[in-house]
């Protein structure tokens, strides 16, 4: 892979900075400023932390130090859609490093070696019920319980993991990945009863004695629209398909399948119904791909296995076999807008993937917690509705909707929950400055192409539900991890130290970094301009220096 600068030469200017001079005008201080994988990151992970850990083989600590934020890795490392890649200053010269990839790695370690998580407080006496046993109820669980609190799951389904066992196909997280990272929660002493659904909360936590409540029950109500319809063809929600497809009731959709909608789980619905023997899965979508709600790999990954999509399409009446769909053009401001352009497609099944919604209603009895025009339910900064000691996170609140999305929703609630349970608060740490790429000194850096995942074959992945995405070996991913940068964090490549011509750097050690001897420091900055990481700043002197 080619670098995507053309050159990486820093321009000099000479007339930039005035120099050093009879009286330091400046100093160099060593600071920690936030890595943009970490910014970007749903779940608060400290990525920076543990890729350096990997890369130096010290895979337990990483471990350690990537479950303090999240309990899931192993299916993370599958899942999740990377935002930390996307925002990651690699991708300005090369290639993203793949933080999913050696996530999963330590996920899959820990695993195989029975790793287990560790309790990080004293018993605190308080209990504490949460209602739901997908992402985020799980997360707010391991999190709580790590702080002492006793924790107990009530998940409506026979199983828990809820749209991850239910909703994500197993040809992305297969269920054995998913149920150790679930068994290693119930080790940790987190109680999981299923086919437990709440119907009456307050009747609920009464009987028993909870202190406290975190709502994680989802969104996983397929919604429907009014589409007229004579004599239809089976008609079902995306939600349904891959919720029995799952359970391994899988519905029979025919030889030719239509789904309705332009996400993620339109795709995931798609390539199920390809490997449930249908030999025509098309995609109707009212927008353009650029305006997609899916990933642009999910998309591209089902036009692999031969689904077709049509874009710019809306479906107007269902007669029968038959769909009336009408061409839609895009306006000025993107939106779709009709063409007044029929024609007639044919299926055996519509598979409707227009979104999800939250069977809240049974909240509804309680006075104190609202609901958005969407039914979605109020929190306020602390993920407390208005109902004392009733939390709620995850995919039945407002905002962005996915499976890292809801674990960082559980382990924010849990910080408030545990504040709550001791009459206190929590205030979040003050997020330092983000270490942009221009910031960053980057010349002593050579290319470095990323490690693809191997991939199943077209062909061979309509054959059934095997995982199509490989992992990487101990070397690739150790390969992978030093890729990094290290944006704003010193990583003691002893730049600096041999940068100084006054020797006024000092070592400290290995894990204790560098100290500046100011009686000896003229303000050069050649620390600073040989710093790659960014993670010295120049400051003005202080007055009384």
């Amino acid at each position: 892979m080619s670098t995507r600068l053309s050159d990486m030469t820093p321009r000099v200017d000479l007339g930039h900075d005035l120099g050093t001079g009879p009286v330091r005008a400046r100093r160099p201080v060593y600071v920690d400023l936030m890595p943009p994988c970490n910014n970007a990151c749903p779940a608060g992970e400290n990525i920076q932390g543990w890729l350096a850990l990997a890369q130096a083989g010290r895979y337990r600590e990483a471990w350690d130090m990537l479950v303090a934020d999240n309990p899931l890795p192993a299916v993370h490392g599958r899942v999740c859609y990377h935002p930390c890649e996307s925002a990651c200053n690699r991708g300005e010269v090369d290639a993203p490093v793949g933080i999913h990839a050696v996530e999963r790695f330590l996920g899959d370690l820990a695993n195989s070696e029975n790793w287990g998580f560790r309790i990080a407080a004293p018993a605190s006496g308080r209990r504490v019920l949460v209602v739901g046993g997908g992402p985020s109820g799980l997360s707010a669980a391991y999190h709580l319980a790590r702080l002492g609190h006793t924790v107990e799951i009530h998940e409506a389904g026979p199983v828990a993991g809820g749209m991850m066992h239910f909703g994500i196909p197993a040809y992305r997280l297969p269920r054995t990945d998913l149920s150790r990272d679930v068994a290693r929660i119930e080790a940790l002493g987190v109680t999981i009863l299923t086919n437990r659904k709440v119907t009456d909360l307050a009747a609920t936590k009464a009987e028993g004695g909870f202190d406290a409540v975190f709502l994680a029950i989802g969104a996983g109500v397929g919604k429907h629209v009014d589409i007229p319809a004579r004599d239809a063809a089976k008609v079902l929600d995306a939600v349904s398909l891959l919720h029995d497809t799952s359970a391994g009731a899988p519905p029979l959709l025919g030889r030719r399948v239509v789904v309705y909608g332009g996400g993620n789980t339109a795709m995931d619905a798609a390539r199920t119904a390809r490997r449930l023997g249908a030999t025509e899965a098309l995609i109707v979508y009212r927008r353009d791909r650029a305006h997609m709600p899916a990933q642009a790999f999910e998309a591209d990954e089902a036009l692999e296995e031969g689904v077709k999509i049509r874009w710019l399409t809306t479906i107007k009446q269902i007669s029968g076999a038959d769909l009336t769909v009408e061409r839609m053009a895009l306006d000025g401001d993107g939106r779709p807008q009709p063409t007044g352009e029929f024609e007639t497609l044919s299926a055996d099944a519509l598979v409707l993937a227009l979104g999800q919604a939250t069977d809240a209603g049974f909240l509804r009895r309680l006075p104190g917690i609202g609901f958005t025009a969407e039914g979605a339910i109020e929190v306020g900064p602390d993920m407390m509705t208005g109902e004392a000691g009733i939390f709620a996170g995850g995919d039945m609140v407002p905002g962005p909707q996915s499976v890292t999305q809801a674990v960082g929703h559980g382990k924010r609630a849990a910080r408030h929950i545990d504040a709550f349970l001791r009459q206190a608060s929590y205030v979040h740490p003050p997020r330092p400055a983000l270490a942009e790429f221009g910031m960053l000194h980057l010349p002593v850096y050579a290319d470095a192409d990323p490690n693809p995942q191997r991939t199943l074959a077209a062909a061979e992945r309509l054959a059934g539900f095997a995982e199509i995405v490989g992992g990487l070996s101990e070397g690739e991913i150790r390969y992978e991890a030093q890729r990094c940068y290290s944006c704003g964090n010193c990583y003691e490549c002893d730049g600096c130290y041999a940068a100084c011509p006054e020797q006024a750097i000092v070592k400290l050690g290995p894990g204790r970094r560098y100290a500046v001897e100011y009686d000896k420091c003229t303000g050069c900055a050649a620390c600073f301009e040989q710093c790659p990481c960014h993670a010295i700043a120049m400051l003005p002197e202080a007055a009384d220096a």
